[in-house]
């Protein structure tokens, strides 16, 4: 079987300054007190994935899922370990990344579509389409800097889900979307794990995890906790599944994605 992804060993480490000013930091040397503090958000996890699987990364949130998977899509570097992907990797890892607030909609789907590897070419020819799927009607002509979260999500979303990929992850999405639009994106990712593309969808909702993946990897304070079928990982984290369809999942779901 193909590896898609291998993450060996990872690390990743932040420092928290408590003081803003070298005048703040002096002072607190001067009074012994501490100016800084680190921690690892993600610590020594390892896993392979195999093309084609679908993965619900879980946890608390400040477990360290979302810093995981920007190393995996390689916006940060790990501090120690490696991680390997094959492919072309898309998705969207955070409302409005890669997003320039002063240039209009139309302008950042060229802008983000080329973050994501497609060609001005690629673009043109599903422009019609991403324009359909995000539904921003007259919004699309004016800057981003004057849109919702909702409207940053709807095209973020829409044009990391027309790309060529063989990787697709997803945090947080489905946290700022009205509920007809988390519909169209659960079949969209639906069609994405038909299409034998490896799924990575970071999540709260137990439901949407069920029906999405079918394994689970679990953080806790940044370690991997748990690694293996979705149920089983479901009932590791205690989750009360009640969600028994697509509309009571959107009731529930906060899919509060964008922790640490």
């Amino acid at each position: 079987m193909t590896k898609s992804i291998v993450v060996d060993h990872v690390s990743k480490r932040f420092t928290m300054r408590y003081h803003r000013t070298i005048k703040q930091m002096s002072i607190a040397r001067l009074r012994g007190q501490e100016i800084s503090d680190s921690f690892l958000a993600v610590d020594d996890v390892s896993f392979t994935v195999d093309q084609g699987e679908s993965i619900g990364l879980m946890g608390l949130n400040g477990s360290g899922k979302s810093t995981l998977l920007k190393v995996i899509n390689g916006v940060m570097a790990p501090d120690a370990g490696q991680v390997l992907t094959r492919g072309r990797i898309a998705g969207l890892i955070a409302t409005g990344a890669g997003f320039h607030p002063q240039l209009t909609g139309r302008d950042n789907v060229y802008l983000n579509a080329a973050i994501l590897g497609m060609t001005e070419k690629e673009t043109k020819a599903r422009f019609d389409d991403i324009v359909e799927f995000a539904d921003i009607g007259r919004f699309l002509d004016t800057p981003v800097g004057h849109y919702s979260s909702g409207m940053f999500a709807r095209l973020g979303f829409a044009v990391a889900v027309h790309t060529d990929s063989d990787i697709f992850l997803v945090d947080e999405v489905l946290a700022v979307g009205d509920k007809p639009f988390k519909k169209k994106c659960m079949e969209k990712m639906k069609e994405i794990k038909a299409s034998g593309r490896t799924l990575f969808y970071v999540s709260h909702a137990a439901g949407s995890v069920r029906k999405m993946c079918d394994r689970v990897i679990v953080l806790e304070k940044g370690r991997k906790a748990f690694d293996g079928p979705a149920d089983e990982g479901i009932k590791f984290l205690h989750y009360d599944d009640t969600e028994d369809d697509v509309s009571s999942e959107e009731e529930q779901d906060e899919e509060l994605g964008s922790d640490v």
